[in-house]
């Protein structure tokens, strides 16, 4: 948004990026795919630019120009991290890795002012001799970041965007020195193909006040573009913590943010998943557990249920584990022919699911269970199920 200021100038009050994580197709078939999953919704959307975190395809570099055609057409200006995925493979040196990627793009390191806020997109997949990576910035990028932050003024707002996420980083902690006298930092990369928001603590080196935030990034190409094909020919591609393939909506204004995530081709308040059996017996329900994963959810998220229109809201704890939809999504491929979909990665253990028992001795019937989530911006989210009480 923007507002007038006395001398007739404009300033930008807020800004939205569309923000991307992995979107890695392997063929045309799959640009088509990300077209119609996700690129179709977003056309027209009131967004100043958008990006995506690395990946950008699966190896095969000619995807590259058809699939900046169809991202083209939500109508913003896009920015490109480079990813371990967009790598020239049979470069011997890290230096050679990323030739066909800046012939298209340009440096793969960079900074740009977009209001009031200072971006800085990072090149952080050191290349190795016959296909292997790791995550590291090395001495020159550490420079330039060092460099370029010398010229911002502290209390602005900063945004680290990379692909392979910070916490795993091999000089992360170089990164954290750069970054300990800035009060207002925000990083965000992907590459995990599941979504968990960390804080970085003193414990985990850092040197700042409080904690700094990074988000591992849900990918918009899910686990892979694997999984069942629904009735439009897309995979349904869940990720192995159990939340969709989507992408986010990040709000910032002047130094406070806030990310708004966006399961593909779902409503908008399509924020969680919620578990419990179909049916239980009045005398059963205490033992009975409700489950909900909740997609964007952190450590500082508050998750709360309650039976019934009138019942009390109940804290649910948060649980790390494996999400029981996908763990069931898994078992069900065996069953399933080969040419209905990929084959989906193991379940992995999730940082975003909350967990309570129902209350004892529910009247018997259909009850409504409401699970309402806040998340650490203030964003509050309610969702819905039934269970029949016999």
């Amino acid at each position: 948004s923007l507002a007038p200021v006395a001398d007739g100038s404009i300033w930008v009050i807020s800004v939205k990026m569309i923000c991307f994580g992995d979107t890695q197709p392997r063929t045309q078939e799959e640009v088509d795919w990300i077209t119609h999953d996700v690129v179709e919704e977003l056309i027209g959307f009131d967004a100043a630019f958008g990006i995506t975190l690395g990946d950008v395809v699966f190896d095969d570099l000619s995807l590259l120009e058809p699939l900046e055609r169809t991202i083209a057409t939500i109508g913003v200006p896009w920015y490109n991290i480079h990813g371990n995925h967009d790598t020239n493979t049979e470069a011997m040196e890290d230096r050679d890795s990323d030739e066909t990627w800046e012939r298209l793009y340009g440096p793969s390191y960079y900074s740009f002012d977009y209001g009031q806020v200072h971006f800085v997109a990072i090149d952080n997949i050191a290349w190795e001799p016959g296909g292997k990576y790791h995550g590291e910035l090395g001495e020159r990028q550490l420079d330039f970041l060092r460099n370029d932050l010398a010229l911002v003024p502290t209390e602005k707002l900063v945004v680290l965007m990379m692909h392979i996420p910070l916490v795993s980083q091999d000089d992360r902690l170089q990164v954290y020195d750069i970054l300990k006298d800035r009060p207002n930092t925000f990083t965000v990369g992907a590459h995990w193909h599941r979504q968990a928001h960390y804080f970085v603590r003193k414990k985990d080196g850092w040197g700042g006040v409080g904690q700094l935030h990074h988000l591992v990034h849900a990918t918009v190409c899910g686990s892979w573009w694997s999984g069942a094909k629904d009735e439009n020919g897309i995979p349904h591609a869940t990720m192995a913590d159990g939340a969709p393939n989507g992408y986010s909506i990040i709000t910032f204004d002047k130094a406070d943010y806030s990310i708004r995530f966006k399961a593909a081709r779902r409503p908008a308040s399509h924020q969680m998943n919620i578990y419990t059996p179909e049916a239980i017996a009045s005398s059963d329900a205490a033992n009975a557990k409700v489950i909900v994963n909740v997609f964007a959810g952190s450590s500082r998220s508050t998750v709360e249920m309650r039976l019934g229109e009138t019942g009390a809201w109940q804290p649910m704890m948060r649980t790390t584990m494996r999400d029981p939809f996908f763990v069931q999504l898994k078992k069900r491929e065996a069953l399933l022919p080969k040419e209905l979909g990929r084959t989906l990665p193991k379940a992995s253990k999730t940082t975003h699911i909350w967990t309570a028992m129902l209350p004892a001795n529910p009247a018997k019937g259909l009850h409504l269970i409401h699970v309402r989530t806040t998340d650490m911006f203030g964003q509050t989210y309610t969702d819905y199920r039934s269970i029949r009480v016999e």
